[in-house]
């Protein structure tokens, strides 16, 4: 309600909510994997005279890439459930009006077309994500994989 206030009911305040519900689980997890850092990494770039650019490319990044992967992953589950929520208020156009217009006129089909809509675009961005993981981390092993 406050950014509807701040910034309207228009189109800035759908991306800035969006934006908001993705940075805060990439954020959070980026941190968390940056404090997570294990000591006899840190230990061992300090004997070896790493440079503070090296420290941070051979050390710092490779170490919170996974956290920050994860917290895509959970920025894109809450960027899709975002977009629902503000594609229900004052819109014009996209699958959320399509799926409020359907619900007015009781066309069920419809509504339930639009959730199968949603969840194949959540279902491919997640893969997108892990396909992005399994390349980018390719050192870290999952029960997955």
């Amino acid at each position: 309600p406050l950014l509807i206030l701040w910034l309207g009911i228009g189109e800035t305040m759908k991306v800035a909510i969006i934006a908001l519900s993705v940075f805060a689980p990439i954020y959070l997890q980026t941190q968390a994997a940056l404090r997570g850092a294990e000591l006899k990494h840190l230990e061992l770039a300090e004997t070896l005279g790493l440079s503070r650019r090296d420290f941070i490319a051979r050390v710092v990044l490779p170490g919170a890439l996974p956290g920050f992967l994860l917290g895509l992953r959970f920025g894109v589950m809450a960027a899709w459930l975002a977009l629902v929520v503000v594609e229900q208020v004052n819109a014009t156009s996209g699958v959320g009006y399509m799926i409020n217009l359907a619900r007015t006129y009781a066309q069920t089909d419809v509504v339930v077309v639009g959730l199968v809509v949603y969840a194949l675009l959540g279902l491919a961005s997640d893969a997108a994500v892990r396909l992005a993981e399994a390349r980018l981390v390719p050192w870290r092993r999952t029960l997955s994989s």
